[in-house]
């Protein structure tokens, strides 16, 4: 298993040892929590606040979110053009890996939802001199680590940078994973995150949340700004729309698999109106999804500040 620095008890935050092959144990003797290893990766839950058990894991469980897909609809995927353009994330992770550059040459970073590669990480995941720090709640490929971040199982400033890509909708209290992501955060530690505005439900009974801009901005009130703006824009939004119209429908798979074919046949062209319209007003009362990028922080943004920070066009 990989050792990080850092890795603590998702309970007590207490320090863990490795008592055996498949097993850690937290040091703590009024915790003495065990935790079992899946393979080579720690299983670190604090099932007392989590939706998830360790032992669905064990029980070899289908994967909470992560659903592998058949060869052939993977085939579909890559053939079929997509309704959903990331305007921005190539960009924004080349910005981030410039500002760790400027803090330290070996950056260490948690991927929370981390078990299949996200929109644009492709230079983050090459970087030869990071520590990535993959975890998610389901066991994806690129899964180093299952654990729950409203409870991460790591010390207080452990991490150089903290990633929330297309996660916080699926958690239950996203101010909660925030405000531990601060935590683990050294001084000045660096945030990202993408989150969704104007989608449908997409991880079915793990989705729970959305955010305006402002909204958007207020859960990340503990970080000073650096960036934030549309991720995907209102031509996605409207595509999703579509789709999500016709299947309103029926529950038929057959037929959902036809009108998913057809949206992407039909009106794929809508998400490049998002290239030309994204940093318009508009584009922040109507956007897919918005990103922030930020730095933490001893001041918080108070509410009178964040109203000043509106962008769209009402």
């Amino acid at each position: 298993m990989p050792i990080y620095p850092g890795l603590c008890c998702p309970v007590c935050r207490g320090t863990l040892q490795k008592t055996d092959d498949a097993t850690l144990q937290c040091c703590n003797a009024q915790c003495a929590t065990t935790y079992p290893l899946l393979g080579n990766i720690p299983i670190l839950l604090n099932e007392a606040n989590s939706l998830f058990t360790i032992q669905s894991y064990l029980a070899g469980e289908p994967a909470h979110y992560f659903k592998p897909q058949s060869a052939f609809r993977r085939t579909m995927a890559r053939l079929l053009p997509d309704i959903t353009a990331n305007l921005c994330a190539k960009s924004n992770y080349r910005r981030l890996i410039a500002l760790l550059a400027a803090q330290t040459p070996t950056p260490t970073v948690l991927i929370v939802g981390g078990s299949i590669a996200g929109s644009g990480t492709e230079e983050l995941l090459a970087q030869p001199n990071y520590t990535l720090v993959e975890s998610d709640v389901s066991l994806g490929p690129r899964c180093t680590l299952i654990c729950d971040s409203h409870d991460i199982p790591f010390i207080d400033g452990t991490f150089d940078a903290v990633i929330f890509q297309a996660v916080l909708e699926h958690v239950l209290d996203p101010a909660r994973c925030v405000a531990e992501a601060y935590r683990v955060l050294q001084p000045e530690g660096l945030l990202y995150a993408e989150t969704p505005f104007m989608q449908q439900v997409h991880g079915g009974p793990y989705d729970f949340t959305r955010f305006s801009h402002l909204g958007h901005r207020r859960l990340f009130r503990h970080f000073e700004e650096i960036d934030s703006g549309c991720i995907c824009g209102s031509g996605t939004a409207l595509a999703w729309a579509i789709k999500y119209f016709f299947w309103s429908l029926t529950t038929n798979k057959s037929l959902r698999a036809f009108f998913s074919v057809t949206t992407r046949l039909c009106w794929w062209w809508l998400k490049y109106i998002d290239y030309l319209t994204c940093n318009a007003p508009g584009s922040f009362d109507a956007a897919s999804g918005y990103y922030f990028l930020g730095k933490k922080s001893d001041k918080i943004l108070t509410d009178q500040e964040l109203i000043k920070l509106y962008r769209g066009a009402l």
